[in-house]
């Protein structure tokens, strides 16, 4: 009996997992209406949201941006509202860079409450509530949750101390998913055929969700967060060992090890020993890092603007520092207490002790490294960034000690210490300085200063590579470089490689879409001189306009379903479409029609529709475009974009968000040379 329960239950399973898999139909968060009575004369209709973990739903009144939580009236008789839309609950305020504005969204629970006046005996209150919802890939269109109450719906509520409960709950931000199951309504007016309200041309609107699956998945970005927060963290770690704190102590560490033990195995151990050891230290304060900030927090350091502010004066002193202007180190008594400890000691905690010894000891040029690390992982979003960075820096800190410690004849082959080390170290002195700017340049988006808008940052940058270039030439010095000016042949590579890129940006200056520096600068709207004129306009905002114009001249169609409130969408018009070949490609091979589901312009007559077994009322052009995305595609979330032909039938898989250029290069051109 129980193999059988065990078998249904990974049956169940299977098939949940196959419908998720072809769904792109979005559903993350959930709503219930109830009203509740304060006295003979006021009530409030309460909304309840439980809220699926990495999204958020915006709160209200937040202007121009993204889509606020808003309390609309379709028909009300004998009752009048009083005041504006409450939102309650943990409410997150941070900057957000897209938008250059403050936003202001819930997580996990969210309670929206209206306050409403009785007028007469009788009433009749009919609408619904509109919200956006996000996360990290995409954006969900404005959703109505709709409610109508008559005389006598309060009657059969009382003010009840459960009722109390859940809004003092939600208040607070601690209601749980039972505590919302309430009276959840829907208007009951019969549908209207599709062919008289919604088109005249029918087969437009026929769903294609089949063939569209057929394709494979949709082009969405994957997660590649942790792998490239271990890489950045290796490839740091490789950089502080050619700085002058590590390298000598690499050769004296190792032999010290193989010569303290007769037994060369166990120096081997003690070596391997000593680079685990590296690895704990450093992988502890990783996760300090995750502990002292939370989920919350580093979620939020992207788009901070006082967290940016801060890391640009980091990294300025960490710069300053590598740059030769002084020294960063820790108190020498933290050192001699360490190192005499571990002089006292032995076993494992001698050598635990040596190794938190080298990681003080070479701090001065570590830290500035680790700095700018944490930096990064932070603004990646990731909880455990941080100890999955460190993780990597420190493994590339490490395997020199146990890879010479197996193999002491290579200990003979390794270069030795002397200025090209110093050279690094300035070198990684003018990097930190660049991505100094990178974050000032997002405070300055958050805040609308203005004083780093593109033009002003690709300056800056064109400054500090080609001096950069030019220290690696020999022409500029800084106080710890030595005096000899014979310059090799890596260095030479390295000079030729900074001037190149200092020359490239300059294009940038009349606004060149510059794709290798798109992540770093602020967006091309900050640019006030642009002489570029490769930009991608919608040739329509009508679907069934554009489709017979498309017919007519015979070229497939080009649907993007967006939204004003949409930031992947502006990241990937901004960082996509830019790129010469595809905004050719949108330009001349496509009719690109782009679809605004959140246009609050109204129809000139609601339509109802059945949809999924609910009634469901289209008040705007938004409601329609979303609408059509939903049952044409199976699709909610924007971006979204999808290739057909004239007679709407899609030509490829559907295109999420994912920045890689060549990925929707290559979308575009499977979907030409299906339709040719």
């Amino acid at each position: 009996m129980k193999i059988r329960k065990r078998l249904l239950a990974s049956l169940l399973l299977f098939l949940g997992s196959i419908s998720l898999l072809f769904s792109q139909i979005e559903e993350p968060v959930h709503f219930t209406t109830s009203l509740k009575k304060i006295d003979n004369t006021h009530i409030q209709i309460i909304f309840n949201g439980s809220i699926d973990a990495g999204w958020h739903v915006y709160s209200t009144n937040l202007g121009d941006g993204p889509i606020s939580a808003t309390f609309n009236i379709d028909q009300a008789k004998g009752i009048k509202v009083q005041g504006d839309l409450q939102a309650l609950g943990r409410e997150i305020e941070t900057d957000d860079a897209v938008f250059a504005m403050k936003v202001r969204y819930f997580e996990h629970t969210v309670q929206f409450v209206q306050n409403l006046e009785f007028e007469g005996d009788a009433y009749d209150i009919k609408g619904y509530l509109e919200y956006g919802a996000c996360n990290d890939i995409s954006c969900l269109p404005p959703i109505p949750v709709e409610f109508h109450y008559t005389q006598g719906d309060v009657s059969s509520l009382s003010e009840s101390e459960e009722g109390d409960k859940v809004l003092s709950e939600m208040s607070e931000g601690t209601v749980s998913e039972q505590n919302i199951k309430s009276k959840s309504t829907a208007p009951t007016s019969p549908a209207l055929s599709l062919d008289k309200e919604l088109t005249s041309e029918q087969s437009l609107w026929e769903p294609v969700v089949d063939t569209l699956h057929s394709f494979g998945s949709q082009h969405q970005i994957a997660d590649r967060s942790w792998i490239y927060i271990f890489l950045a963290g290796f490839v740091g770690g490789l950089l502080a060992l050619l700085t002058p704190c590590v390298w000598p102590i690499i050769p004296m560490t190792v032999s010290f090890f193989l010569k303290r033990n007769k037994d060369r195995l166990k120096g081997i151990k003690d070596a391997i020993t000593y680079g685990v050891s590296i690895i704990v230290i450093y992988l502890i304060l990783g996760l300090a890092i995750t502990f002292i900030f939370g989920a919350s927090a580093l979620n939020s350091l992207a788009t901070n603007a006082i967290f940016n502010i801060f890391f640009c004066l980091m990294l300025l002193v960490f710069a300053a520092s590598f740059l030769g202007g002084f020294e960063i180190t820790l108190p020498s008594s933290w050192t001699n207490a360490v190192d005499s400890k571990s002089e006292k000691t032995s076993g494992l905690l001698s050598i635990f002790l040596m190794a938190f010894t080298l990681a003080l000891v070479s701090f001065s040029c570590t830290g500035p490294i680790i700095g700018f690390l944490l930096v990064e992982v932070s603004t990646t979003g990731s909880v455990v960034g941080p100890a999955v960075g460190m993780f990597g820096f420190a493994l590339a800190l490490a395997l020199p000690f146990t890879l010479f410690a197996l193999f002491p004849t290579m200990l003979k082959t390794l270069p030795k210490s002397g200025g090209w080390m110093n050279v690094i170290k300035v070198s990684l002195g003018f990097l930190e300085l660049a991505f100094a700017f990178k974050f000032l340049s997002v405070a300055d988006l958050a805040y609308g200063w203005h004083i780093l808008d593109r033009e002003v940052f690709l300056s800056l940058w064109i400054v500090i590579f080609s001096i950069l270039g030019l220290y690696l030439l020999g022409i500029v010095k800084f106080p710890h470089d030595d005096d000899d000016r014979r310059i090799g042949v890596s260095r030479f590579f390295m000079a030729l490689a900074s001037l190149s890129f200092a020359v490239y940006m300059i294009p940038g200056l009349w606004g060149a879409p510059l794709k290798a520096v798109s992540a770093f600068a602020p967006p091309m709207n900050t640019q006030d001189f642009n002489l570029y004129n490769k930009d991608v306009h919608a040739q329509f905002s009508d679907y069934e306009e554009g489709m017979r114009y498309a017919k007519a001249h015979n070229k497939p169609v080009m649907l993007d379903f967006t939204g004003y409130g949409c930031v992947n969408c502006r990241k990937m018009e901004m960082a996509v479409w830019t790129d010469s070949k595809v905004s050719d490609l949108i330009n001349n091979d496509y009719v690109l029609i782009t679809l605004y589901v959140d246009n609050k312009t109204k129809l000139e007559k609601s339509i109802t529709v059945e949809e999924n077994g609910k009634t469901r009322t289209l008040r705007t052009l938004g409601d329609k475009w979303s609408y059509l995305q939903r049952v044409k595609f199976g699709a909610n979330a924007q971006p979204f974009y999808v290739l057909v032909d004239n007679a709407g039938t899609p030509l490829n898989s559907s295109y999420g968000y994912n920045e890689d250029i060549p990925s929707y290069i290559d979308f575009l051109n499977v979907g030409l040379k299906n339709y040719k």
